[in-house]
């Protein structure tokens, strides 16, 4: 089970964003009747109120894009909605912490949209043509100094940046003071034991931070690692490269990702299916 470790700010190292006001009163009266609709899944309307509210789910830099995940987030719930209540699937079974809906949704792509289990000869397959990807995860022992600016702080990022720079710069005359200057300058908790974050795998920290962090060598890295916490001076103390696993190592990993990618394609066709038969409208393809 993979270890997250948290790179947390100190209190106040990011300034909250204050939420905006609206003014309210004869200038700015509230709008009246339905939200307005352009996508149906046949006769139901998906309003733009209803989309609105599920765009704070779908974050990306482009609103359009994130308006575009929304929708089809609910024109997808419409119809499996639309074909439990057509199968009679109602009253189902939780599973977890599974809702309702989930539940009904779980029997219904389990009964409309079933995928079988892989046979060893695909999963022997599936061994042979990528054992170079089938390795025991890469590990990488790293210590860090965290200079933190807000990700929409263009001014904060900079200084955070040439500082990083500055402390890189002392740090190649005099690496004993890396402890000295973590528990000085760095936002991580880390700091505390002189920015020692241990071994790290792949999804144990922020994508962007972990990209960059496998791409480097043992020693001082020469700029600094930017994230969404800001930028980081980081030490690779020690790199362990995965080691090649056996088919008895991996064939339960590869059973569970050709199970994981038959059960994708499956539900895709099943969607698709749903798409062309209650005519969807207004979503692009």
């Amino acid at each position: 089970m993979n270890r997250v470790i948290p790179i947390v700010m100190q209190a106040g190292a990011l300034s909250d964003t204050p939420a905006p006001t609206f003014k309210t009163g004869p200038s700015s009266p509230a709008p009246t009747g339905p939200a307005p609709a352009w996508v149906f899944v046949d006769d139901t309307p998906i309003d733009e109120a209803a989309i609105a509210r599920e765009m704070q789910f779908h974050r990306a830099d482009d609103p359009h894009q994130a308006r575009r995940d929304a929708a089809r987030t609910l024109v997808i719930r419409e119809l499996l909605r639309r074909e439990c209540a057509r199968l009679g699937i109602e009253a189902v079974e939780t599973e977890g912490n599974e809702t309702p809906e989930e539940a009904q949704v779980r029997v219904l792509l389990d009964r409309e949209a079933p995928v079988p289990e892989p046979d060893e000869a695909s999963c022997r397959r599936y061994f042979d043509n990528h054992r170079e990807q089938l390795h025991t995860p890469d590990r990488v022992r790293v210590r860090h100094i965290l200079i933190a600016a807000a990700p929409a702080d263009a001014d904060a990022r900079l200084q955070a940046r040439q500082t990083g720079e500055r402390l890189i710069e002392a740090l190649q005359e005099n690496p004993a003071r890396f402890a000295e200057f973590a528990a000085h300058y760095s936002a991580c908790p880390s700091r505390e034991q002189g920015g020692d974050l241990e071994w790290i795998e792949r999804g144990d920290t922020t994508p962007e931070f972990e990209r960059q962090l496998f791409m480097l060598k043992p020693g001082l890295a020469g700029l600094t690692v930017e994230s969404r916490w800001g930028h980081h001076v980081v030490h690779v103390d020690e790199i362990h490269r995965g080691q090649p696993l056996e088919y008895e190592q991996a064939a339960s990993r590869i059973a569970s990702y050709l199970q994981t990618q038959a059960r994708q394609n499956a539900v895709h066709q099943y969607l698709r299916q749903l798409h062309v038969g209650y005519r969807v409208r207004g979503l692009d393809d």
